[in-house]
């Protein structure tokens, strides 16, 4: 599936309170750990399983590891559940409807030297059908019961993106 990207180089930086700052292009961003603004999107189907990617291996962090079914960086202040939208459809070629679930602040760091600092906003929804992923964003995808989750995770951290970690370990305080 060959798609244009809306998304732009430049992100949110915020404050605590998800307060706008001002603009920064992404990478600097990530190289510097300053608070900035993302979004995460979890698809389930209709058995209640999480859609999971694996990232592509050619992404600047992160390459390779399983992850939430798409995430990204909006890049207006005003419609973050619209560009997840957008990006759920950029990543999976799917659309579907997204409701808002949490947001949480976390910091963290890559092994690359780069540090994930966000406001992430969380969002849900429900999908049963084919996943025509973009191959510049996953190379694989995989529906997963949450205790087959839950159980890959404790066995194998490793091979999940950090604040897909994070925002699981949410979920399930949450259950």
């Amino acid at each position: 599936m060959t798609t244009t990207h809306i998304s732009s180089p430049t992100v949110l930086l915020v404050n605590e309170q998800d307060e706008i700052l001002g603009t920064a292009e992404k990478l600097a961003v990530h190289e510097s750990g300053d608070l900035h603004r993302a979004f995460s999107v979890l698809i389930f189907n209709d058995q209640g399983e999480y859609l999971l990617q694996q990232r592509a291996h050619e992404k600047y962090h992160s390459g390779g590891l399983w992850s939430n079914t798409c995430c990204g960086h909006p890049s207006h202040p005003h419609d973050t559940a619209e560009q997840a939208q957008q990006r759920l459809y950029e990543e999976m070629g799917f659309r579907t409807t997204l409701k808002p679930l949490f947001s949480f602040r976390y910091h963290a760091e890559l092994p690359n030297g780069l540090t994930e600092h966000e406001f992430d906003h969380v969002f849900m929804g429900h999908y049963q059908g084919p996943i025509p992923f973009n191959s510049d964003e996953a190379c694989a995808v995989r529906w997963i019961a949450p205790d087959d989750l839950a159980q890959e995770m404790r066995s194998a951290p490793h091979t999940f993106s950090v604040w897909f970690r994070m925002l699981f370990e949410r979920l399930q305080k949450r259950s």
